[in-house]
């Protein structure tokens, strides 16, 4: 039997992938372990799957002050000592990290053991914590051509992001009746993120009679973000939320209006979704939204309007211009090398895991 250990966590878009992941690498053989931090929400996450779950000391490296800074280094050191008797115990042939502060010690105490560590970098922009690891990684995978330019040649490689096999399984029909929608309108979708956007929800509702005269509007606005005076609007149907139908409603979407996080958009990417990305602004995040949008642009996958230019006019004439080029758009995506990410990433794995077994193939 293999063995792997994933690792990641903070932020679902740390664990996501790792999930994504696990069909396959079941598939490969691997008995799947995972060390996320005790309290995060990777923790309730990996509840889902029959893999053993274990949690470790974890603190975060900060760039402001904070009274944690005095006591999180201990945290950190703590984890490091628990990792390592964790991958003493397990004794991997590979570890697999997603990113978050928690897998800075897997990932040093994996180098201490010499067993090797293959990163997953979503952002154009490395966060601290993969910048920590990158010196003790084998190989490490990337979301966008950009970053190939300041890694070392011979262990990086382009590779998107693993997408959720759940996601190819949306039904169209299923999503418009979800909504109570007809099929003879095109639809799109709005995405703000779990938490919503209010810039993008008040641009979006402040011309939904145009849009309505020609679209139906599906709108995950966020928590607590519902507009009660537009309940019962034809054609138009708003949500705080969606999980288990995201995949029905994403095939239904002709075209999709997101924020620029890496995960969401390699998912846009993925599915060939026509898309208009308005990434965060650098007051409310470290950049990497925007980094993420430029590239996608660059590329031809994305219409871009950066938060501080979004005006309501603006948006509608974006959703036109995406609309009428709807095939070009999706062209571009078809012809991305970035279409199989989950198969590559595992492919990585196995030949960091066994480079010996990779050299007489």
């Amino acid at each position: 039997m293999k063995r792997i250990i994933l690792t990641g966590g903070g932020t679902a878009g740390h664990v996501t992938p790792n999930i994504a992941l696990i069909p396959e690498l079941q598939k490969r053989g691997y008995e799947i372990y995972y060390i996320g931090s005790k309290t995060g929400i990777e923790k309730e996450l990996i509840a889902n799957f029959d893999i053993p779950y274990y949690g470790i000391s974890s603190g975060k490296l900060r760039r402001y002050f904070d009274i944690k800074n005095f006591t999180d280094p201990f945290r950190i050191l703590k984890g490091y000592a628990e990792a390592d008797k964790l991958i003493r115990k397990i004794q991997p042939d590979v570890v697999f990290s997603k990113g978050g502060f928690v897998t800075v010690p897997v990932v040093k105490a994996a180098k201490r053991r010499r067993v090797p560590c293959v990163l997953h970098e979503s952002d154009i922009s490395p966060g601290l914590a993969n910048r920590l690891c990158l010196s003790s990684a084998t190989m490490i995978c990337v979301n966008f051509p950009e970053t190939l330019e300041h890694l070392p040649k011979e262990k990086a490689f382009l590779t998107g992001s693993p997408i959720r096999g759940e996601l190819f399984s949306g039904n169209r029909l299923t999503g418009l009746d979800f909504c109570g929608f007809t099929a003879e309108k095109p639809v799109i979708l709005v995405i703000g993120g779990s938490l919503g956007s209010v810039r993008v929800n008040e641009a979006v509702r402040e011309i939904l009679p145009q849009l309505l005269e020609r679209y139906q509007v599906i709108h995950l606005c966020g928590k607590d973000k519902v507009d009660e005076s537009l309940e019962g609007m034809e054609g138009y149907v708003q949500y705080e939320y969606i999980q288990k139908e995201l995949c029905d409603l994403l095939d239904a979407a002709d075209i999709v209006i997101s924020r620029a996080g890496a995960n969401a958009i390699c998912e846009l990417l993925a599915l060939h979704k026509p898309n208009i990305l308005i990434p965060l602004s650098r007051e409310a995040s470290r950049g990497d939204q925007i980094l993420n949008a430029d590239s996608f642009e660059k590329q031809g996958f994305s219409y871009v309007i950066r938060e501080e230019d979004l005006t309501s006019e603006r948006l509608l004439d974006a959703v036109f211009e995406v609309d009428e080029k709807k095939r070009v758009y999706r062209d571009a995506m078809a012809a991305s090398n970035q279409q199989n990410a989950v198969i590559m990433v595992a492919d990585i794995i196995d030949k960091a895991a066994f480079p010996a077994e990779d050299d007489e193939d």
